[in-house]
């Protein structure tokens, strides 16, 4: 079965505004590894997918970051995470039944790698 990561974009994602410390190349290496890959955030999807072809990687979802329940019930995962950089994106996981990392717990420790 398969595991399911979902970025905040902003603060989060190096190519976010502000940038975050999960890189693309950290992203890079799950889709390589098999996981389910998106991102739920305060931007419209079309920007999410944009920001995705952008930096040339192909997801599985986006949605409007109060939408993780809908996420989780498109796709059958072992584990749910989502990864962040503020209390509502832990609070909106936490309400969907996902995981949650903060971002620089995430980028430093990278526990997510290693599923």
């Amino acid at each position: 079965m398969a595991f399911l990561i979902s970025f905040d974009i902003d603060g989060t994602l190096d190519f976010g505004d502000p940038p975050g410390g999960i890189t693309v190349e950290m992203v890079r290496k799950v889709k390589e590894l098999g996981f389910l890959i998106g991102s739920c955030s305060d931007r419209f999807p079309s920007a999410q997918r944009t920001l995705w072809a952008n930096n040339n990687i192909e997801v599985d979802f986006v949605a409007p970051k109060h939408q993780l329940e809908e996420v989780k019930a498109r796709f059958e995962a072992e584990r749910y995470l989502h990864i962040g950089d503020r209390d509502l994106d832990q609070q909106l996981a936490e309400q969907a039944g996902f995981e949650f990392l903060w971002v620089d717990d995430a980028a430093t420790s990278q526990p997510w790698l290693s599923w």
